[in-house]
């Protein structure tokens, strides 16, 4: 688990009359266009930088919801002042990790860099337990 962020159980609600990206491409697309009107209504020019961090922080969380979490059960993505806050729920009541670089031989391992990007990316992020079982991880990635 990142160190520095928090676990707290909270109620997302479900958005049943949207369509919900299942594929990381989805979410990725998703998050470009909710950040490119944020640019457009406040007619502010949108840092390329930022918004890659928020791309990646979105394609890992999609990414271990499908590999590690059953699947993607919800998405929600939202331009709040300075920042971007992505919204993933998943089947898995496993909360993330952070796994070690080498296995018990000390072979490298492949793979096991998502959840570090996403804490490393992000300037909160909380993992939620959900009431029907399962969880929502919401980051925040500043867009400035």
């Amino acid at each position: 688990m990142c160190d520095e962020h928090m676990i707290e159980s909270v109620f997302w609600p479900l958005g049943a009359d949207r369509a919900r990206p299942y594929k990381p491409a989805e979410a990725r697309r998703a998050v470009e266009r909710a950040v490119a009107e944020r640019c457009r209504a406040t007619h502010t020019p949108c840092d390329a930088d930022a918004l890659s961090d928020a791309l990646l922080v979105v394609s890992e969380l999609t990414t271990n919801a499908i590999l590690h979490g059953g699947g993607v059960t919800d998405f929600q993505v939202d331009v709040d002042g300075p920042g971007v806050r992505v919204s993933v729920s998943d089947r898995s009541d496993e909360l993330p990790v952070t796994a070690p670089p080498t296995d018990p031989h000390g072979r490298l391992r492949h793979g096991g860099h998502g959840w570090p990007i996403v804490c490393r990316l992000s300037r909160d992020v909380r993992v939620s337990d959900l009431p029907a079982g399962g969880k929502c991880i919401t980051a925040v990635v500043s867009l400035a």
